[in-house]
């Protein structure tokens, strides 16, 4: 099954509702200021999309690690349908604002022997966005 972005949704969607008025595509290019900002607010960052690599963001499909839908406060180590390292397992961590912080810029570091591998994101602003993002996956 294809999956469509949701900024494709959104010029789809406006350039049905340019349809229906009357309107060519040419007077219909650009969505309401409301509707795009929705869009927008949901859809990953740029700094997610090394985490796709690994991880998805819908409930219970595990792909090379866990989901990462409602991961925030949740305890780390815990997600159903994926066996976590018992580094993770063992951790007792709880992933929160500052656990995922300490977790994206080093994860190595946060939880020795974890098998994520990626090195970390070392720009607080790119991990701030990505929680922020996580956040948002409910």
């Amino acid at each position: 099954m294809r999956r469509i972005s949701h900024a494709s949704l959104a010029a789809a969607w406006t350039l049905g509702l340019g349809a229906c008025r009357g309107a060519s595509p040419e007077q219909a290019d650009t969505a309401p200021a409301s509707v795009t900002a929705a869009v927008e607010a949901n859809a990953a960052p740029s700094a997610f999309a090394i985490c796709k690599s690994c991880h998805s963001v819908e409930q219970g499909k595990t792909v090379i690690g866990p989901s990462l839908f409602a991961i925030v406060g949740t305890k780390a180590g815990a997600v159903a349908g994926y066996s976590s390292s018992p580094a993770m397992k063992a951790s007792g961590l709880t992933w929160d604002d500052a656990t995922l912080d300490a977790y994206l810029a080093s994860p190595m570091k946060t939880v020795p022997g974890t098998r994520m591998t990626y090195a970390g994101q070392s720009d607080p602003a790119k991990r701030a966005e990505i929680i922020a993002y996580l956040k948002t996956l409910k």
